[in-house]
């Protein structure tokens, strides 16, 4: 879906519902009280029984603890204030993470005529299409997507992975290292330190590059057993295999960030929630709401949606959403029933 498509199926959805939409409002804090919970906005207070948050696990950008090590020459930038290759300064730009927003700058940068190198860490590399259908069309027809977190083995580590390596555009074009490789990305291994001025990398980039093809391989593996079960080999193309990630015999293991090589880095490194405005005791040390399938640990009440692997591994899609959803609520509806209806108190009379 096109950003228009998906804002005008917001608006359809909004509309069909006919819920309260309160735009331009933020919610400043949750606190509990002994009938629900009381939550202040920047346009009212509202007094309810249960809430959901929605606000997914994307808020804030995650860097490393030793970002502010880096030399004071260099920019330091996050995907929330980058916008475009113009905005940098000339000269080489390092790029710090691997999965779909670093892939996705480290090819724009690139093509814009800049000196790149990435530094690349745990990834999922998938290819835009297989067989002829995009790759995200055999992760939901072939069941891979519906996987239900209570069948997971390590649940935290299924919560933490990195996106797949995926861009969305009209030519459906893969998106990998190899890719990356081949319009000139110098690829480096994950970062791991900063000692007196210089970046050290892991040398474990054929490792980690190596462990990515094989999951890969694994997963189609997957596709095609599907599509023979289901008898629908005639109808896709030819099953397909793609080569490893070609990696440089002896990638570049430090970088001198004084010397003016690097005029720019961006932490591609992934993003974590913010529940900063939360005043109720329900997030881990790691800032990680605690919750049993959307259903949060020792707080009634209380519920989240939109979260990796919330429920089921496509929770974190708009269409994914769904049948969480209707999990939850069904909780929510149960401990609510025979309640007292929402109470909503007004500052002001500005509501949108």
């Amino acid at each position: 879906m096109t950003t228009a498509e998906v804002v005008e199926l917001i608006d359809r959805f909004a509309a069909r519902a006919r819920a309260r939409v309160l735009t331009g409002t933020n919610v400043t804090s949750i606190r509990r009280v002994d009938d629900g919970y009381h939550v202040t906005t920047s346009r009212g207070e509202i007094s309810s029984r249960a809430v959901v948050l929605a606000s997914g696990a994307c808020n804030l950008p995650a860097v490393p603890g030793f970002a502010h090590t880096v030399p004071p020459n260099v920019e330091r930038l996050t995907p929330f204030d980058y916008r475009d290759p113009t905005q940098l300064p000339d000269g080489g730009v390092l790029v710090v993470g691997a999965s779909a927003t670093g892939v996705q700058l480290a090819a724009e940068l690139r093509r814009s005529g800049r000196p790149v190198t990435l530094s690349v860490g745990e990834h999922v590399r998938l290819p835009r299409t297989y067989r002829g259908r995009d790759v995200l069309w055999w992760m939901d027809a072939s069941g891979v997507w519906d996987q239900r977190h209570d069948e997971i083995d390590d649940l935290t580590r299924a919560r933490r992975l990195p996106s797949p390596q995926l861009v969305g555009t009209a030519q459906r074009t893969t998106l990998d290292l190899n890719a990356l490789a081949a319009i000139g990305v110098e690829l480096v291994g994950r970062w791991s330190a900063v000692r007196e001025g210089r970046a050290l990398f892991s040398g474990g980039l054929r490792n980690v590059c190596s462990l990515a093809d094989l999951k890969q391989e694994r997963l189609l593996d997957v596709f095609d057993e599907w599509a023979r079960t289901q008898g629908l080999d005639a109808e896709v193309d030819a099953p397909e295999r793609y080569p490893p990630t070609r990696v440089a015999r002896s990638p570049r293991l430090q970088l001198d960030l004084r010397g003016g090589e690097f005029r720019t880095i961006v932490w591609a490194t992934g993003f974590r929630p913010d529940y900063r405005w939360l005043d109720v005791p329900v997030v881990d040390a790691k800032g990680r709401l605690r919750h049993d399938g959307g259903v949060v640990v020792d707080s009634p009440g209380l519920y989240a949606l939109g979260l990796p692997v919330l429920r089921r591994r496509k929770s974190t899609f708009i269409y994914g959403i769904e049948d969480d959803a209707r999990e939850v609520i069904d909780h929510l509806r149960g401990s609510l029933a025979g309640g007292p209806r929402v109470c909503i108190r007004r500052r002001n009379t500005a509501w949108s």
